[in-house]
């Protein structure tokens, strides 16, 4: 009797090759990142509030996901067409409108209230659930654009948990292995900026690069060493408000003045990319007072 081994389509010419990318399992990530924040929370004086908080937002992210109908998926013959013309197939114009975001956004901001929050936030919440379509459609739409006002950080935030499950699960309904690489930094799903990139082990790979998308939260190869937010590899920094062997380091560009944060999860399993993006915020801190831009886009850190 002899057995047949296929030959594993991700090694090519012997040399094992990452995948793409992989899309979001909203079933288990909102349930993942809230137990992170909760952990961080317990970990830090300092923060303790507002990871908690945020905590409390994400399980409800979590709760609302496992109660919804599913989600249409994104068209076959958009799927082609951006395949055809190396574009994502999620086309982030056309949601800042989109009805079934908008419903999934009252129901957000209706059970948020039972939530304990500053009150600060609690007029935050009172504000966005009150206001019209237009000025909904403009916070949407700002973080579908990866930007958000500082001075307005508060409602964004909000209609930012909204964004992101409705976008997760859309990509979830994607194939990835139908995704084109579009350019560095940006999402292959949604064409969303990274909130961080994580070193990570993929089969027999260890310290592959993969970058979290701060909306729909799909997680794509990079290549390592290289500016998330121009592609240079020139002139690559790392900095950390710890030691050497820091787990989240600050990856400097010295070409574009950009940084994004890099997780080493092959050191620390543990570590989330959105949730410890926000325990990190000492990092922040360092590199604005260094007077380098942030690139990484995480709706939990606008104003800061």
């Amino acid at each position: 009797m002899t057995t047949t081994i296929q030959p594993d389509p991700t090694v090519i010419g012997g040399v094992p090759q990452a995948p793409l990318a992989f899309l979001p399992n909203p079933a288990r990530l909102f349930a993942t990142r809230a137990r992170r924040f909760d952990f961080l929370s317990q970990h830090s004086q300092n923060l303790a509030p507002y990871l908690k908080f945020l905590g409390e937002l994400v399980a409800l992210q979590d709760r609302i996901a496992r109660d919804l109908p599913q989600v249409t998926p994104v068209p076959r013959d958009r799927i082609d067409l951006a395949r055809e013309s190396r574009m994502p197939p999620i086309d982030r114009a056309k949601l800042a409108t989109d009805p079934d975001l908008h419903i999934l956004l009252d129901r957000f901001l209706s059970e948020a209230q039972a939530i304990e929050m500053p009150e600060e936030a609690r007029l935050a919440l009172s504000a966005v659930i009150s206001a019209g379509v237009a000025d909904r459609h403009w916070l949407v739409g700002n973080i579908l654009s990866d930007t958000i006002p500082d001075d307005s950080a508060a409602p964004h935030l909000f209609a930012s948990l909204a964004v992101q499950l409705h976008l997760a699960r859309l990509a979830a309904t994607l194939d990835a292995d139908a995704l084109v690489p579009i350019r560095t930094g940006v999402c292959p799903s949604c064409g969303g900026r990274a909130a961080t990139s994580s070193l990570t082990t993929v089969g027999q790979l260890e310290g592959v690069r993969y970058a979290t998308c701060a909306c729909c939260q799909t997680r794509w190869n990079e290549v390592r060493v290289t500016c998330l937010c121009c592609g240079s590899n020139e002139d690559v920094s790392y900095r950390s408000v710890e030691t050497a062997e820091a787990t989240v380091r600050a990856e400097e560009c010295g070409k574009c003045g950009h940084w994004v944060k890099i997780l080493t999860q092959t050191a620390n399993h543990s570590l989330e990319p959105i949730a410890d993006d926000v325990g990190s915020l000492g990092l922040d801190l360092l590199m604005k007072d260094k007077g380098v831009t942030r690139g990484g886009f995480n709706p939990f850190l606008a104003g800061f």
